[in-house]
């Protein structure tokens, strides 16, 4: 259980980032849910982490925003105390290809993807060194182990959200702060739920387990990773893809 650790998701208003939420409010954690857009969403996930035995509540800003992500760790300091676990969820995408892909899509991607992870994690570091504990979960893709046709700015932020995640695991490793990224193959999303069937079907029967995923697979991985159980793992990349990414 987890009932005395205090936990920012950013992008916890949907998809990957509100079943993480709700994992860690069934662990008894505190949850700061954080959102850009979507205030309502974000409250439903409070009601659910609640629900499920959790405390939680709404953190809005854009992490792509030094000042705005630098709040949202001062707010859940400024509430709770203390912050124990950081879990970099939130991301967007601009897919295309390279020739037709507009400087402002490949920058804003790079802004909330990596950037937006970066200034969180700094802004974090500072209390958790203090504690002399942390946890910090970056959320990265197989898109960033192998790269994907369409997504060169996607693909390049989550690539290089493991080097920031190697990097920090190496300098915090001493304070008793580990770092470590999942990275999420093919996950049914509202972002996936849009996509042609025969796409879906044809990246499905690739999959090895025979399945796509869910948020709450990847869920069950994030929490793994910020639990006592895991402190002697970090820097480390773990897939969960279902096998997909075998080989990369």
């Amino acid at each position: 259980m987890m009932n005395d650790t205090t936990v920012l998701v950013t992008g916890g208003a949907r998809g990957i980032g509100r079943a993480v939420c709700e994992a860690f409010g069934r662990a008894g954690a505190r949850v700061a849910v954080g959102y850009t857009s979507r205030p309502d969403a974000a409250e439903a996930v409070v009601a659910a982490v609640t629900a499920a035995g959790g405390q939680a509540f709404a953190a809005g800003g854009d992490v792509a925003d030094r000042a705005a992500a630098e709040s949202l760790v001062a707010g859940v300091v400024g509430r709770w105390g203390r912050i124990d676990v950081l879990v970099n969820n939130a991301g967007i995408t601009r897919d295309t290809l390279l020739l037709r892909m507009k400087d402002e899509d490949w920058t804003r991607v790079l802004d909330v993807n990596l950037s937006g992870a970066f200034y969180c994690c700094r802004a974090a570091a500072r209390p958790m060194l203090k504690q002399r504990f942390g946890r910090i979960v970056n959320v990265s893709s197989i898109a960033g182990l192998g790269g994907n046709a369409g997504q060169a700015n996607y693909s390049a932020a989550k690539a290089g959200l493991i080097g920031l995640t190697r990097t920090i695991a190496r300098e915090l490793a001493g304070r008793g702060i580990t770092c470590n990224a999942v990275a999420p193959g093919w996950i049914e999303t509202d972002m996936t739920a849009g996509m042609d069937e025969r796409l879906v079907a044809g990246v499905r029967e690739r999959v090895p387990v025979g399945r796509l995923g869910t948020p709450e697979d990847v869920a069950a991985a994030v929490v793994f990773l910020a639990s006592q159980a895991a402190g002697y793992i970090t820097g480390q990349v773990l897939a969960v893809d279902g096998g997909l990414g075998m080989g990369l």
